[in-house]
């Protein structure tokens, strides 16, 4: 029998940024100040939404909870991004890989089940709006939400699982900035084709069937619109899902160009500027766009920083 001399990889090293190596500092300030943004902005939209009893409704819990996955996502990725971007050794450990790699996929597929509850939410606000309080309670939104999670929870687990059950031997050197499915599955020395299609179904799953679930109450939004005779009318009901339907289309059009292409037009360069734009600019602009569209939230805020400018003794 004849024995190779193969060394199973403990760490990757990360090469997203090797060819900015001279705007790296540069880089650095940029992606700090959004992510300081970031958190700030999301802060500011789930304690307002707390602190206003007249927010506590359905619509503003989702985007409360979407806030904090978003806040979350960003935590997973952009701090050791961060570090990175000014260490001359750019190492991560096979297991935090691992646990990288878990939690943004936990997040990122419980996010797109939750865009799907709240396509639901906006199909009973408009299509049967007299049972709104009964079909939309508090137990069923936290239950949406639960939902969401658990379904996020499996797919993350066993796609992880996939991943790294795999041999890594060869090169350890990820062409991204952070653990993604697809550089890490190069790196692997041979996987099945099981794998690939399993892992490609669960993508499917994830992306296709909350945005086939957002399609069919849109279409029975739109019918519903139709119905109603002022124009004003329809215009009051369509805006309250404009900011809706602008992130479930920046949401699933990157999800769909990272994940749901075959390997053949994998290209590391491309994933990289695509995922700076889902893990940074995305998690920064959803929540703003939900917030600063809507005039009831907008004078919520106003309402809260006037409370905390001059406090009521």
């Amino acid at each position: 029998m004849e024995w190779v001399n193969e060394t199973l990889v403990r760490e990757f090293v990360f090469l997203g940024f090797s060819s900015l190596a001279r705007l790296q500092q540069l880089l650095f300030a940029v992606f700090l100040l959004v992510y300081l943004f970031t958190l700030g902005t999301n802060a500011i939209i789930i304690s307002t939404i707390v602190l206003d009893r007249a927010l506590h409704t359905p619509m503003y819990f989702f985007l409360a909870v979407l806030s904090c996955f978003e806040t979350c996502y960003t935590f997973v990725i952009v701090p050791k991004m961060l570090v990175d971007l000014l260490a001359q050794k750019r190492i991560i450990s096979f297991l935090g890989c691992a646990i990288q790699m878990f939690s943004f996929l936990f997040l990122g597929c419980s996010h797109s089940f939750l865009l799907a509850a709240m396509g639901y939410d906006r199909y009973v606000a408009i299509c049967d709006p007299l049972r709104y309080t009964v079909l939309m309670g508090f137990g069923v939104c936290v239950g949406l939400v639960a939902a969401a999670c658990a379904c996020g929870f499996s797919v993350s687990l066993v796609t992880t699982s996939l991943v790294f059950h795999l041999p890594f031997h060869s090169s350890n050197q990820l062409h991204h900035f952070f653990c993604d499915i697809s550089p890490v599955l190069k790196l692997a020395s041979h996987h099945s084709r099981l794998s690939q299609l399993v892992i490609f179904m669960l993508g499917v799953f994830v992306l296709v069937i909350p945005l086939l679930l957002i399609l069919v109450s849109y279409v029975l939004i739109i019918s519903a619109i139709l119905k109603i005779p002022s124009s004003v009318g329809r215009y009051k009901a369509f805006s309250t899902c404009a900011s809706h339907l602008i992130v479930v289309t920046v949401h699933y059009g990157c999800a769909s160009f990272i994940y749901l292409r075959p390997k053949s037009n994998y290209s590391s360069s491309q994933d990289a500027l695509i995922s700076v734009s889902y893990t940074i600019l995305t998690p920064l602009f959803n929540p703003m766009i939900y917030s600063l569209r809507n005039k009831e939230f907008k004078s919520a805020l106003r309402k809260a920083m006037v409370q905390t400018s001059y406090p009521v003794n």
